[in-house]
């Protein structure tokens, strides 16, 4: 899973210093050859139309990389260490901040940015004090998986602002356009400087000032083929940090901002003019406007910050339509809000699975699972929501069921996966018929998720996830059952490493099946279906043909690190216009129905599994461990109701 913001910056921290700064203008031995390859490359050089020239000397020589770890720290205040780095436009300061130290109150002379990086501090700007922290990832386990946090705070000039660390310290990093004169001085700058020329001003800012925002709950923007980018934007600058996908590659281009490029995770080689570079995590380039450079990446991806000074238009315009699609399905402004804490109430509730609404109430499952995933039946169940958020059990301790559906004469479809069959029970938990229990004549393993088509059929998923050591089948795949109960295996044993969530669409004709873990060493079984969602034809008969890739989920840092492809994938929603949304490691990830990433739900524990609901059918809900969540969509979801 991908590592928070904050593990990676907190390698900023580390090391002794080598001091870049300038006394005299540096070398631009680099300029010749940059023109010579624009030419080669046929690359328009764009000049800004404002003048980027500054009294600053950058403390970083053009188009070399240096290493994060090499900088020294220097004493700000009792408590406080710091270190900085600048280019022309931008200046970067990593704080240290021993357990309650405090930054006493000061005017903000130039707009920046502050982010959180480890711990908490207490942070006022312009008289309120703001609660800001960070958070670690959590591993996902039978139990917990909780999601990342980084807070950042924007302030505009002239703003008034305090810190106090919390009783653990804190790190913080700040970026600051133009430079902030008593730093550049801590660092042996000469401050005899003027800033009358400074590019100011240029962007109107995307997000608010003074207000705390988490960094996951700014959207990832579509920059290229596997970039992604979370885009922030001051009046000066702007953030960027990015994700590239592993083994992608991006030739050689320009741009007229001057850029500052960190690596955060994995490793990359950076062409800078012509030149390939190896950069790995804590590595840093400043790269001039109109420098010709381009990337190759490695097989663990590269996530990294870029700052652009002065704030790229471009990008804003690509974060605005990103934003507007995203806001198509999801309001501006509309948050996950809890429904259900199951540790506080009673019954409690454990692993919540496979949610559906029927008749105005959201039923799912209570799976007991323990750290290691292993399951107790006798403490499982499955729970009747009411849309007010009261809840009971309408049977427990007889199966421990995974997926449900709505089914005929208004039962539930249900898979008991590990009582090795799908079910047809009533709502008040009375088992009427058993739909499906073997294959080929032999018991099948663990059925998880299920879907009807309007025939009378259905579809589940088997990945093996049950306790027996010696599977039943030859191994993972996914079934069908006719009308009249015959079986059918529609995917070969072991296509998928995992098949887990599955949906039809809505005319039925397209079946979509995504795979949760692939690619890693301590599963027992790898495929070629990677982090895709796939997309199959539905033949008459219930089969499945032409097979492809329809969406690609995108995964977090730890999976990348070990080389992975486990997205997490699990339950998926669609609605009426063919959105899909899939709970994954890295929140709701939500795709068009021509599989095109539409934008990202972030959750405080990673979600598991979601069905839409309410009156109008708007309303997502999305289960999570203990927890049962809403969020309002504009869109109306899409559940077979067989008759």
């Amino acid at each position: 899973m991908k590592p928070s913001l904050k593990s990676v910056y907190l390698t900023f921290i580390a090391g002794t210093f080598f001091c870049f700064c300038q006394c005299n203008p540096p070398s631009e031995n680099w300029v010749k050859k940059n023109e010579t390859l624009i030419e080669k490359y046929g690359l328009e050089k764009r000049i800004l139309d404002q003048d980027l020239n500054t009294d600053i000397y950058a403390s970083l020589d053009a188009g070399q990389v240096v290493n994060l770890n090499s900088f020294e720290n220097h004493e700000l205040y009792p408590g406080v260490q710091a270190k900085f780095f600048w280019g022309t436009g931008a200046m970067v300061a990593i704080l240290n901040l021993a357990p309650q130290a405090e930054i006493p109150g000061e005017a903000v002379l130039s707009d920046k940015f502050v982010f959180v990086l480890e711990g908490g501090v207490d942070f006022t700007a312009d008289g309120n004090t703001l609660s800001m922290e960070a958070l670690d990832r959590e591993a996902p386990t039978g139990i917990h998986g909780g999601t990342p946090k980084l807070d950042f705070i924007y302030l505009e000039k002239d703003s008034k602002q305090a810190v106090q660390a919390g009783n653990k310290g804190a790190k913080l990093m700040e970026v600051y356009s133009p430079h902030r004169l008593d730093y550049l001085e801590k660092a042996g700058m000469d401050t005899n400087v003027d800033f009358s020329n400074t590019l100011t001003s240029r962007a109107l800012p995307n997000i608010e000032s003074n207000k705390v925002y988490d960094i996951y709950s700014i959207q990832l923007t579509k920059l290229a083929s596997g970039a992604f980018s979370r885009l922030i934007s001051g009046k000066n600058i702007l953030l960027s940090f990015f994700y590239l996908d592993p083994d992608s590659s991006f030739e050689n281009h320009i741009h007229p901002e001057e850029q500052i490029q960190i690596t955060l995770r994995g490793s990359a080689n950076e062409l800078l003019l012509d030149e390939e570079h190896f950069m790995e995590e804590n590595d840093l380039v400043r790269i001039p406007g109109n420098f010709v450079h381009g990337v190759s990446v490695g097989e663990k991806g590269f996530d990294g910050l870029d700052i652009f000074w002065p704030s790229r238009a471009d990008y804003l315009a690509r974060a605005k339509e990103q934003k507007e699609l995203f806001e198509s399905i999801i309001p501006e402004g509309s948050e996950p809000t809890l429904v259900i804490d199951g540790k506080s109430t009673q019954p409690e509730l454990f692993f919540t699975e496979g949610p559906k609404w029927m008749n105005g109430k959201l039923y799912f499952s209570n799976m007991f699972f323990d750290e290691d995933f292993n399951a107790d039946p006798e403490k499982s169940s499955i729970v009747e929501m009411d849309k007010d958020g009261n809840y009971r059990n309408i049977t427990e301790g007889k199966m421990q069921a995974n997926g449900l559906y709505p089914y005929k004469n208004g039962n539930l479809i249900v898979c008991d996966m590990m009582g090795h069959r799908v079910v047809e029970m009533t709502t008040s938990g009375q088992v009427v018929k058993v739909l499906a229990d073997s294959y080929d004549g032999k018991p099948i393993d663990g059925p998880n998720d299920i879907v009807t088509d309007s025939k009378g059929g259905f579809y589940f998923t088997d990945p093996q996830f049950t306790m027996e050591e010696e599977k039943f089948q030859p191994g993972r795949a996914v079934y069908y059952v006719s009308p009249v109960g015959d079986i059918s295996r529609v995917t070969e044993p072991n296509e998928f490493a995992m098949p887990n969530g599955i949906l039809l669409s809505v005319d039925g004709k397209t079946l979509y099946i995504n795979n949760t873990y692939d690619k890693e060493s301590w599963y027992p079984v790898q495929s070629e279906k990677d982090n895709y969602i796939w997309a199959y034809d539905v033949n008459e008969d219930g089969s499945i043909q032409n097979g492809r890739q329809f969406a690609k989920v995108l995964l977090v840092g730890d999976v990348l690190e070990r080389k992975g492809r486990s997205s997490g994938a699990d339950g998926m929603a669609i609605d009426t216009e063919g959105n899909l949304y899939v709970a994954t490691y890295y929140g709701v990830q939500i795709f068009n129905s021509a599989g095109q990433y539409i934008g990202m739900v972030n959750l405080p524990t990673f979600p598991i599994s979601l069905s839409f609901g309410g009156e109008d059918m708007q309303t997502l809900y999305i289960v999570s461990f203990s927890n049962v969540y809403k969020i309002k969509t504009n869109k109306s979801g899409y559940i077979n109701y067989a008759e």
